[in-house]
């Protein structure tokens, strides 16, 4: 999940868990005064006073609502939540779970009390992101500049990295060595959803980006992958519920 941009209650930094980043966002009071969370791929552990919670790889825009209060969250880089939580993410795939129906309750509250407690929430909830992972996943190769791996399923990593380039479903199988059915069944579990979908996600990440940095709308249709700017209009409206200008503008 990743939250849509425009409002300074909300920062974020790279987690020192390969591929992960540490968010923390002040709720707004009112109705609307949030900003959506958009679709990314990804999953979340959140924490607010009191409560540990999960978001599930989200298909389309999550309206956070509002109200007073403080959010941190650490997100996880696609498809490598699941090992850290021990749930298929097909489970939770637009949903918000409580820790304490994933794990026990009282290991939920003893992990929710030490961030509580803590004098800085973003760090502590990462150190028990990092502490759970610690034995999960298998190190491989992360994609970009960064020399550090991603502790994660190889294959998996794969896939995002074929996807992220813009490769259709066809051709990362086909890059992987295996059929759309094998794909589609291994990406359910670590994706929530298959990778037609996915890809779709992604590449709308890859246009609202392009666009952020002030590309012209034409532009980022076809660097993102799109077939026009219609094309790429069409999604946006599908997958976040606002017009391309809305979520750009604020408005």
């Amino acid at each position: 999940m990743t939250e849509e941009t425009g409002s300074g209650a909300y920062r974020e930094r790279p987690s020192l868990l390969t591929g992960a980043v540490v968010w923390t966002r002040a709720a707004a009071d009112g109705p609307g005064a949030a900003r959506p969370v958009l679709p990314d791929g990804c999953m979340d552990l959140l924490w607010t006073e009191g409560r540990l919670f999960v978001a599930g790889p989200d298909t389309r825009a999550y309206d956070p609502g509002g109200g007073p209060g403080r959010y941190v969250g650490v997100r996880f880089y696609p498809g490598t939540a699941p090992s850290f939580l021990g749930v298929p993410a097909h489970e939770l795939r637009d949903r918000r779970v409580d820790l304490a129906d994933l794990w026990t309750a009282a290991e939920a509250r003893r992990l929710a009390e030490r961030v509580d407690a803590a004098g800085d929430p973003m760090a502590a909830l990462e150190a028990v992101a990092m502490e759970r992972a610690a034995d999960a996943g298998t190190p491989c190769p992360a994609p970009g500049p960064s020399p550090r791996p991603i502790r994660g399923d190889p294959f998996l990593v794969q896939v995002v990295g074929c996807l992220e380039a813009g490769m259709s479903v066809a051709a990362t199988a086909a890059a992987l060595g295996v059929n759309a059915r094998l794909l589609h069944r291994r990406s359910l579990p670590a994706f929530g959803y298959g990778p037609k979908t996915l890809g779709r996600i992604l590449r709308l990440q890859r246009a609202l980006a392009l666009a952020r940095a002030g590309t012209p709308y034409a532009a980022t249709a076809a660097a993102a992958g799109f077939a026009d700017q219609a094309h790429l209009a069409r999604d946006v409206k599908e997958l976040t519920g606002l017009p391309l200008t809305g979520l750009l503008g604020g408005g």
